[in-house]
């Protein structure tokens, strides 16, 4: 039996020992990228909202063995943004509103520990704090306290932040970071995964018929604040939902005219059932 123990301890040094070789060999593939991206004076954004989506999709989705899918989540989670890191340096704002443990170990397992973590009161100081920085990301919960108000409101304008991603990629039963936020960052114009489009829209006047008629097109109410002027919400819908047919509906359950205001966009959230092995 020791025999075979020590067999079997070998085989997995040597598995260890391999993937240490390609995670450097990952590394060095990553410094070539920057090197081909300096020479083409590409001043694009490093994140890649589109691509880390179909990669953790993917991920998730794959067969995990013994492991739970927690693992390779996170595992993976942490390499796309270490690599990221190394090649655009940049800080996480995030909004401890909820309590400081929740959303620092939401942010540990999608950014790791490389990755400064920077704390803020509420969505609106995280909006603030990206707004005002040269290229870091922000992560708020998306149940914001309902005296915030319209929080949303400092994503409004052209050149102000932008939603970019919704953590986690997928719900499911014990997650250990199961809590919901919304990633933004400064605007960019391409790596972005737009299978759901977050918008604001200025209505004359709130009705609870608006719950309904914007289910029924399939879309999500995600906030509301009110005042004297009528009513603001945010909605979450799939892009192939026009503006238009948003307004329409809202019109229709008698909210009066409304405006739209895309303020960010995500990959399609689900839940995903991991397809471990017994």
């Amino acid at each position: 039996m020791s025999n075979t123990l020590s067999q079997l301890r070998v085989e997995i040094d040597r598995i260890d020992s391999e993937m240490h070789k390609l995670l450097v060999e990952r590394g060095e593939v990553v410094g070539r990228v920057i090197e081909v991206k300096k020479a083409a004076g590409d001043v694009g954004s490093a994140f890649r909202p589109d691509r880390e989506a179909a990669l953790m999709r993917a991920i998730i989705e794959k067969d995990c063995g013994r492991w739970p899918v927690d693992v390779p989540e996170n595992i993976w989670r942490i390499i796309l943004a270490t690599s990221t890191y190394t090649q655009v340096p940049y800080t996480v704002h995030a909004d401890i509103s909820g309590g400081e443990i929740p959303i620092r170990e939401s942010m540990r397992f999608h950014f790791g520990f490389t990755v400064p973590f920077a704390p803020a009161g509420d969505a609106k100081a995280v909006i603030r704090a990206v707004d005002e920085a040269a290229g870091d990301l922000g992560v708020f919960l998306i149940a914001q306290a309902p005296g915030l108000g319209a929080w949303w409101e400092g994503l409004a304008r052209p050149q102000a932040p932008k939603i970019i991603a919704r953590l986690p990629f997928a719900d499911r039963p014990g997650h250990p970071a199961g809590l919901p936020v919304y990633v933004i960052a400064k605007p960019q114009n391409e790596g972005l995964a737009r299978e759901t489009i977050v918008a604001s829209l200025q209505l004359e006047r709130w009705r609870n018929e608006a719950h309904t008629a914007l289910r029924e097109i399939g879309a999500e109410l995600v906030a509301s604040a009110g005042n004297a002027q009528g009513a603001q919400i945010l909605v979450a819908h799939e892009t192939k939902i026009s503006a238009e047919r948003l307004t329409a509906a809202l019109n229709t359950a008698k909210c009066g005219p409304s405006r739209y205001a895309e303020l960010g966009c995500h990959a399609r959230h689900s839940a995903i059932a991991p397809r471990n092995k017994a």
